[in-house]
């Protein structure tokens, strides 16, 4: 089949996928939560590929929990993927005052004042935790935000990803040198920029650091970033309430490794803060990621490193 045949459905597709938003987009965050809890227990079910990569995840890093437990952890993780699925239409394309109303506390954001108040910028280490198109709804509505985008595979749903993000004020920029060079000058503005600290990065942009014991192949953007702006690093997380009552916003301080100038050192302090926010809650990190999909056999080119895989 042609190319062009097995692109026509796109548009289509991304009209429906907008449609379904916009009409999610009119519920509350409660109606959200309560679709989601008969969603999550079906991906358990049928979903074997986000099931077992899940299950997986976390009997490596909570080896000590008991089974019982981790099958709870599981289904809860699970649930609450299904819940920010959901809610990104609300994130993207509700009235602003519904979602401003939607986060009823906001923790930690003398982090972010007083790092401006010195005179520098601050890095948002925005891991897959909660809502984090909430998260970025709040930051661009309170500070001059940059973060990094990486277009759709739907090509049609670029614009209405891209306008749903930017709305409130954020800018995006492509995740090449280019957009390096952006978040370099946002920072030396004493603005705010967003990074994903715990998605792979393509071999030769990362190094293994330590990820709850075991070594995880971590991006090394961050002590570039550090280094040539002397900005200030924050964990940031949009952590969905009980009963789907709305969000709480925490601002941590991150590991002070972050600031060192040792690519791995560093690394290991962004995924030392990235467990410090997933303490918070930990049924709502995305553990259906494979975070340990690259192995330091591997990068060795060992002969047998497809043994130590655990995917």
């Amino acid at each position: 089949m042609s190319s062009m045949s097995e692109d026509a459905p796109s548009p289509l597709r991304a009209r429906a996928i907008a449609l379904l938003w916009r009409t999610l987009a009119r519920l509350t965050p409660r109606r959200l939560w309560q679709l989601a809890r008969l969603i999550g227990p079906l991906i358990l079910a049928f979903s074997r590929r986000e099931r077992n990569v899940t299950r997986t995840n976390l009997r490596h890093v909570y080896p000590d929990m008991p089974a019982r437990q981790q099958r709870r952890l599981t289904r809860d993780s699970l649930t609450h993927s299904s819940a920010t699925m959901l809610e990104l239409g609300f994130a993207w394309m509700a009235a602003p005052k519904r979602v401003e109303d939607s986060i009823r506390a906001v923790y930690g954001r003398e982090l972010l004042d007083d790092a401006r108040t010195q005179g520098r910028g601050v890095i948002v280490l925005a891991p897959h935790y909660g809502n984090w198109e909430v998260l970025n709804f709040w930051l661009s509505s309170h500070f001059p935000f940059t973060a990094m985008y990486e277009p759709p595979k739907i090509d049609a749903l670029d614009p209405v990803i891209r306008h749903g993000r930017e709305r409130m004020g954020a800018q995006l920029v492509p995740t090449n040198p280019r957009g390096v060079a952006s978040l370099l000058k946002a920072l030396k503005r004493c603005e705010a920029v967003g990074i994903l600290p715990d998605q792979e990065p393509s071999w030769g942009s990362g190094v293994f650091a330590d990820f709850f014991q075991r070594p995880a192949y971590t991006a090394t953007l961050l002590p570039k970033l550090v280094a040539r702006t002397e900005a200030r690093v924050v964990t940031g997380v949009a952590r969905r309430l009980s009963d789907g009552k709305g969000f709480a916003l925490h601002f941590l301080a991150a590991d002070e490794r972050v600031y060192s100038s040792d690519e791995t050192l560093s690394a290991t302090g962004v995924n030392a803060s990235v467990e410090d926010a997933i303490a918070l809650e930990p049924a709502q990190y995305q553990w259906e990621y494979k975070r340990f999909r690259k192995t330091p056999q591997q990068a060795a080119k060992h002969p047998d490193f497809k043994r130590f895989r655990i995917y």
